[in-house]
Formats: structure tokens, sequence, C-alpha cells
């Protein structure tokens, strides 16, 4: 049985606390006994910090007693994706070689959470080093999503989305470079954005400026809309050790409120190149209508992305490689033996996409690159007649641990990334959400909105009235 507690969002919460309805240890108390009792059905998280939990809510009871002032999150509870750091707690990557790994600093948007008085209940299970569309690795095993935990979460942020889902936490921040906070809050059924890049921090080291092949973004992930975009106005923002970050554009929670009258929506199930299974497209034709119902002008269109799918997964994968291997670099450098001693620690899935992957030349990355422009400017050639662009985030739902599709729709597809649509968006850094847009066979099925760069409040503004209109927050496995 839910909680009164574990089943309100995180605006609800952080709205009964500040009434001194409800008490920071107590919010606390409900989230850490439900994740006891639930965790070891989808296996969410890696690590669950009580103490540091029960010692954040008495601060937070100490600062309510003093009339203090109070930030947005105050006595919210958060889980931390185990790709971030919180200071004190481990960070293991979901990797055997960083297992004891203790951070001494909090990740940037981290501390941006803590200061808005969010309380961190733990940290949730990713695939070894956030590689991967689902979620497994040799530290904790895989994570299921809570519809049927016999089935992928998703990835690479599939432990936040389940924690999501099974109301183990109201809040869960993700990470996405091709699809990591998406491809998960689709399979589990909560919302997840993707800002546009630079929008939230993302301060990597020792390379700062790795991240721009592919983008990876830093994003809020929430079962409810308007807990997305408060999350988003506390975590986004400059910050002086990224280079790419980006000023705040806009007032994402206002953009919750806002009607969508005005707003042009170009409609794509396949976006022209992927292949869709017909029960996921039929979901996406009923969630398009209620957002014409809601206001919007909506047209079916065929977005010219100027390359088939395979021609976009190959171009991936060049980018990707080059980062990947970049990490292992890295990993040498910090005293590891990723290709020779330490190989047998690594899961045999990351020996061979990276360690045994052909290195791209100089010239075929530039032709990557060359790709990825004509990706953008297809793209831009679709948001200068509409304002968003509205497809399925992936071509199927939930399948079973270790079945990774091979055909979708009677089309032959890459196992590992055939089944996704998410990775244009990485390519060009604008703004795309994934929404609840319905079920197929009691489980859920993700509409991707995407917009403009820097049009964050018009996506979140249209997920919201898809929200109101189609509502999911009951759906929830109890």
């Amino acid at each position: 049985m839910v909680s009164n507690t574990t089943g309100l969002s995180a605006a609800g919460l952080a709205r009964r606390i500040r009434d001194r309805d409800l008490a920071p240890s107590e919010v606390v108390e409900d989230h850490l006994e439900r994740i006891r009792e639930r965790n070891e059905r989808t296996n969410a998280f890696v690590t669950v910090t009580d103490e540091l939990a029960r010692e954040m809510a008495a601060d937070a009871e100490r600062a309510l007693e003093a009339g203090d002032p109070l930030g947005p999150l105050h006595g919210v509870p958060v889980a931390i994706k185990d790709l971030d750091d919180v200071e004190g707690v481990r960070t293991t990557s979901g990797s055997l070689l960083f297992e004891d790994r203790t951070a001494d600093a909090d990740s940037p948007f981290v501390a941006r959470l803590k200061e808005a008085g969010a309380i961190v209940v733990g940290k949730t299970n990713p695939p070894e080093f956030g590689l991967g569309t689902t979620t497994d690795n040799r530290v904790a095993g895989p994570t299921g999503t809570p519809f049927d935990p016999d089935r992928v979460a998703g990835g690479s942020s599939g432990g936040a989305a389940a924690a999501l889902a099974d109301r183990l936490v109201p809040l869960a921040p993700g990470s996405d470079a091709g699809g990591s906070i998406r491809i998960p809050a689709s399979l589990c059924g909560v919302y997840g954005l993707k800002p546009t890049y630079g929008l939230v921090p993302n301060v990597g080291r020792p390379n700062g400026f790795a991240s721009h092949t592919p983008f990876s973004h830093e994003g809020p992930m929430a079962r409810t809309v308007e807990d997305v975009a408060l999350s988003l106005d506390v975590m986004a923002g400059t910050h002086p050790r990224d280079p790419f970050s980006v000023p705040v554009t806009d007032d994402y929670r206002a953009a919750v409120d806002r009607p969508i009258d005005e707003l042009t929506i170009a409609y794509s199930p396949d976006m022209g190149v992927f292949p869709v299974e017909p029960a996921v497209r039929d979901v996406l034709e009923e969630a398009v209508t209620e957002l014409e119902r809601a206001g919007a002008t909506v047209d079916e269109v065929d977005p010219d992305l100027g390359h088939d799918q395979a021609e976009l997964l190959d171009a991936f994968y060049t980018m990707a490689t080059v980062r990947w291997q970049s990490l292992f670099d890295t990993l040498e450098d910090q005293g590891f033996d990723p290709r020779g001693a330490d190989r047998d620690r690594l899961r045999p899935y990351l020996v061979d996409l990276v360690l045994d992957a052909e290195t791209p030349t100089t010239r075929e990355a530039a032709q990557a690159d060359v790709v990825r422009t004509t990706v953008y400017d297809g793209l831009e050639d679709c948001f200068e007649e509409y304002d968003l662009l509205a497809t399925a985030t992936l071509a199927t739902t939930a399948f079973a641990h270790g079945e990774e599709p091979e055909t979708i729709d009677g089309v032959e597809v890459e196992p590992l990334r055939g089944w996704v649509l998410t990775q244009p968006y990485n390519f060009t850094g604008h703004p795309a959400a994934s929404v609840p847009a319905g079920f197929v066979d009691d489980l859920p099925v993700g509409m991707q909105l995407a917009g403009p760069r820097f049009a964050d409040a018009d996506v979140i503004a249209a997920s919201a009235a898809l929200e109101r209109r189609r509502p999911w927050i009951d759906r929830y496995p109890a």
C-alpha cells in the first residue's frame, strides 16, 4: 500500500512541508521504508543513504523551526544516478573498478538540488559507465520496470526511472548521451526531459570538452511534468567549469500552466526513418489527438533527416566510440589497466562495444559530423514551420531481460539501439522529452516531444497539456 507521502509529488511534498503539514523526517522515513520493502522487485537502488538522509532531514527541520529561507525542494527526497557524485557517498559507475570509490565533492547539479533543500536518499542503478540502452552491471545486477520486473527498465537511467515509477522517490535526475533519460522514462511510464544542451551544467574531468560528441546532457525525471519543471528551475544555469553551459531562458515551472492554443506540432511517429510497432503507433495517434483537443495545431509530417536508420546509427557509433575509448584512456591514467589486467573485470558487453571496436579514423569522425549536420538541418527545417515535433520515443514496449528486439514491425534492426528514436537529438542538442502517452498490454508507451534549442518551456507546456488530458499518475503499480 502506498503511504500518504510516497504517493505525493515533489511539488506536493514541498508545499505540505512549508505549511508544516508534514515533517521532513516523516517524509524521509516513509520513503526509506518503501525502498526497503520494494527495491528487491526492480533493483532500482545501488546504495541507500539512510544515515545521510536522516541527517539532512534533521537539518531541514531545524531550518523550519528557525524560520530560515526555504528552497523550492525543501525536505523532498531525491535519488542520484550512480554516475554522478554525492559527497561522502560511493559512486560505482556500475563498474567493479569503482565498487568502493567514494566521492569527495558533489556534482554541480547535485549541489544545486541540495541548496534547494532536497534530501538525498540514495544512488540509482546504471549500466557500466552508463553505456547501454538497458540497465545491468556486475556490481548490482539488472533493473526491471515496475510494470513487469522481468522486463527491462531501459538505460542508462534505468534505476532512476524504476525508482520513480515504483514510488520509491519523487525525484531522480538522469543523464542522456543517446537517450538515457528518455528510453527508461518511456519503458517505466515516467516523464523525463533531456534539456537544451548546456542548460544543466555537466562538469566533466579530466576532459571538460569530451561531452560534445555526442551531446551528453544532465536532466530531470519525475512522475509529473510539474516536478520536472520545478527540478529544471533548480538544476539549470551556467557553471564556470562547464565550457558548454548556457544561461536560463525561462521560468520552467510557469510553463506547466501555459495554454498551448498557439503551438503548432509536427507529428511523425517514425521520424521518417525508424520502424515502429503498430500498437505503439496506435497509442501515439490517440495522444496527438488529445494535444489537438488541448488547443494545439497538429499536422502529420515526414521530416527529412537526410539519412536512413543504419547511417544514423553508424554516425552515432563513430562519435560515441571516440568518446568511449577516451574513457578508457582516463582509466589508465587513474592506474587501471582496462585493456589488459583489468579487462576481465569489465562486462563482456563493454569489451565488445568499446575495447574490441575498431578505432574510427579522423576522416570517419569528420564524416560523422557531416551526418550530424544534415540531421540538424533537417530538424531545423521542421522547426522553421512548427514549434514542436512529436514522435515515438521507442519503437516498442519493455521486453524481457536479455531479449533485445531483432525485428520491429517485420524490419530487421540492430538489437542494442535499433529500437530507439532518441539519438538524433543527441546529435543536435535540441530539448526532447519522453511523455507517458498510454499503454500496450499494460506496458507504458512514451511520446517524444522535441523543439528548437532553448524551447524547453514549450516542450514542458505541451507535455503538461497532455498530462491534463491523459493523466497517468494513477497507472503506476501499487
